[in-house]
């Protein structure tokens, strides 16, 4: 009785307007403390790396600080921590992050046993195998009685093994815990292949000595939808999290940029007046403000600006959309209403 009184008298500790009442669980959590906590790789340009300036950026980055510019109306109200493939979990379950935003493949095991609950999909990525363009390896074929390096703790060691066992192609695997072992360990020639996510392998071959002298085998090994993820057991939570990234999505499908979301605020269309919070309550449902997609646009982009700023045309990866592409325009990016 006394929880239900406190909650129904207590106003929002975010000083949020809109009807929005008092969190609870994790937000309530994230809330006190004043700033989201993001478990992320920091080792991967495009996707979480930490600059010369200490500074983070990449897709994980920005999906945290839409996060935090929701919830704080404040994209620099995150604090990151570097996790491995192997602690990544652990830090979810134990409640050391509030998410994790780490190239992270949603499976089934993951969702069901592991304790995690995914949001929706930001990047749709696939395993592939990256060789030194001089070894003459062309196929997985070639591949025959190589060694192959690979870090331990990914979805991409079972997918190598499937692969190569249903070929028939023996192999040795090299495998190593540290992500920079792993890549180091090829660099220095002491493996004939590094396999991981294609992404991956595109980003980390902008930081060998000479990038041209490496290529990535045409043939996929996998598909791997990365998302980020929660701990399981937290609607509220997971709810906030999952339509903050459909709103990254829902943003560029209406045609909501950082440039023109104040403009935007006005539109006629109610379409887009509820998705701005300018009609309804959308945001109240959260435990956020009803602009909480406004704060989002405003400090970082829709998904196509925060894709081009990391991975697009202009960047060192220059990875094409693909079927990172909204599906209007033939990939695999779709929201659901906001009404």
């Amino acid at each position: 009785m006394l929880v239900l009184s406190l909650t129904a008298c207590s106003d929002s500790p975010t000083g949020q307007g809109g009807g929005s009442t008092a969190p609870k669980g994790r937000l309530a959590t994230v809330v006190s403390r004043g700033k989201l906590v993001c478990g992320v790789s920091g080792e991967l340009p495009g996707f979480s790396f930490v600059g010369k300036d200490g500074k983070y950026s990449g897709l994980d980055v920005d999906v945290c600080r839409a996060i935090a510019a929701a919830v704080f109306n404040n994209a620099d109200a995150v604090e990151y921590r570097n996790l491995n493939a192997k602690e990544r979990f652990t830090a979810v379950q134990t409640g050391e992050v509030d998410i994790l935003s780490r190239n992270t493949t949603w499976t089934m095991s993951r969702d069901t046993s592991v304790g995690l609950e995914f949001a929706p999909v930001v990047f749709y990525d696939g395993q592939g195998i990256m060789v030194k363009k001089a070894s003459g390896i062309k196929t997985l074929a070639d591949l025959k009685g190589k060694s192959i390096c690979i870090q331990t703790g990914t979805t991409t060691e079972q997918n190598l093994t499937d692969q190569m066992r249903k070929r028939s192609i023996p192999y040795t695997p090299v495998v190593f815990e540290d992500v920079n072992t792993t890549f180091g360990t090829y660099a220095e020639g002491r493996c004939e292949g590094v396999t991981a996510d294609r992404s991956q392998l595109v980003s980390r071959r902008t930081t060998l000595p000479k990038p041209a002298d490496h290529v990535i085998l045409e043939e996929p090994l996998s598909e791997e939808p990365l998302a980020p993820a929660v701990a399981d057991g937290d609607a509220a939570w997971s709810n906030l999290v999952r339509w903050t990234v459909f709103t990254l999505i829902k943003a560029e499908e209406l045609g909501v940029t950082s440039q023109n979301v104040t403009q935007q605020v006005n539109s006629p269309d109610p379409t887009v007046k509820r998705f701005l919070g300018s009609e309804g309550d959308l945001g109240k449902g959260m435990g956020v403000t009803n602009d909480f997609a406004v704060r989002i646009i405003q400090q970082g982009g829709n998904y196509g600006e925060i894709y081009d700023r990391n991975l697009g045309a202009k960047t060192k990866l220059n990875l094409p959309r693909g079927q990172n592409n909204l599906s209007t325009k033939g990939g695999l990016l779709l929201s659901p209403p906001f009404r």
